[in-house]
């Protein structure tokens, strides 16, 4: 059968390639076309458009690049009619996937699956209209959004979580001890930080994450460097610190960590699936009013996947006005002892872990459509 895949990142360039992986297991004769990245390029079929040139974010950027985008979305919705495939499948990227979807739905027969849910249990819920009349299913990553969209009596597929899968697939390859001696750093605990992928969030975060860190004699300071963030960036806010740097090498970082600061977002899930005790810290400029508008407007109690997952506040999130040095420093003192707090932690770690459910996503993913679509084809 014939898939036509749309992704607009590099988190969405990863889950997508690990679906048609699954889907060329599932189905043999799978043939893809897609908007995508190098890694979906690497399990074989066009690329149409790279990321790249797709990936704008926040107002400014989006405004000032808005004839090119909009050239893109005429283009990418008359290649899916042209290329008329079996099913197009959209990985997450709200903002241009549902365009395309109300499109493709209006204009063709074509099927319209959905893997990875915008997040409109954050915001923006009345995106749930769209869904409901572009989207024929939609293959959900988190279980809380299984509640969520049944309250708006629209069913999803809930096929497990695909961090599950990459740090199940570390750490069965994983037997390096050479992480230590190879980045130079010593024997002594480490605190590790996660400071955000963006520059503004390394910008608003680093800082105070440095100077709570370095208040722990007896510990030793890396940072996980961003991709695409380049190491000259970096010096701005570290020098005069004793911290370490390491590129690409998060999962060993934290599977080395005695404990993390830790921006919101995947990060915190997957701090917390290596089972490494953590602080989500995110500032944001004017802390008061975003506070103000996230307990009057924001739809979630929480920020962390973390703490969502399990519907109960067990990582400490320093939010907004919440993110102030002695805050950090108080709660990260707590989860580098060994007191209660910090194998409380550990153990509703396994809570969380034991909802979320064995590895598997993309497999079970690709196994349903690929049943779903055979069905329709009988």
């Amino acid at each position: 059968m014939k898939y036509y895949l749309i992704s607009g990142e590099a988190s969405g360039d990863l889950h997508a390639s690990n679906l048609m992986h699954a889907l060329k297991s599932a189905d043999h004769d799978a043939e893809f076309r897609f908007f995508g990245g190098d890694l979906m390029e690497a399990e074989g079929g066009t690329l149409v458009m790279h990321y790249k040139r797709l990936a704008y974010m926040a107002f400014i950027p989006v405004l000032m690049h808005l004839p090119t985008i909009l050239k893109n979305m005429k283009m990418c919705k008359h290649d899916v009619e042209d290329w008329h495939p079996d099913v197009l499948i959209l990985i997450d990227y709200p903002g241009f996937n549902l365009s395309i979807a109300k499109y493709i739905k209006a204009k063709t027969s074509i099927p319209i699956y959905y893997y990875i849910s915008p997040k409109i249990w954050a915001w923006k819920e009345y995106r749930i209209k769209n869904i409901k009349r572009d989207i024929d299913q939609l293959f959900s990553i988190l279980p809380f959004e299984v509640p969520f969209f049944n309250k708006h009596r629209y069913q999803v597929r809930y096929v497990g979580n695909p961090t599950v899968d990459e740090i199940t697939s570390f750490k069965s390859t994983y037997h390096d001890d050479d992480f230590i001696e190879a980045n130079s750093l010593s024997s002594q605990p480490i605190i590790a930080l996660l400071s955000g992928s963006r520059k503004q969030e390394i910008k608003d975060n680093l800082p105070i994450m440095l100077n709570a860190a370095s208040s722990f004699p007896g510990y030793q300071l890396v940072l996980a460097g961003a991709p695409g963030i380049s190491p000259d960036y970096y010096q701005q806010y570290i020098q005069g610190v004793p911290v370490k740097i390491v590129f690409g090498k998060t999962y060993e970082l934290l599977s080395h960590a005695r404990a993390a600061l830790v921006t919101s977002g995947t990060a915190t899930l997957e701090t917390a699936l290596f089972k490494v005790p953590q602080v989500v810290c995110y500032h944001t400029p004017m802390g008061k009013m975003y506070s103000f508008l996230k307990k009057h407007f924001l739809l979630v109690k929480y920020v962390s996947l973390v703490n969502l997952i399990v519907d109960r506040e067990i990582v400490s999130e320093l939010v907004a006005d919440k993110m102030k040095l002695t805050y950090v420093q108080n709660e990260l003192g707590k989860i580098l002892s060994d007191i209660p707090e910090r194998d409380q932690m550990l153990k509703d770690y396994d809570e969380m872990i034991n909802i979320l459910g064995p590895a598997g996503a993309s497999q079970n993913a690709a196994q349903q459509m690929v049943s779903l679509l055979q069905d329709r084809l009988k």
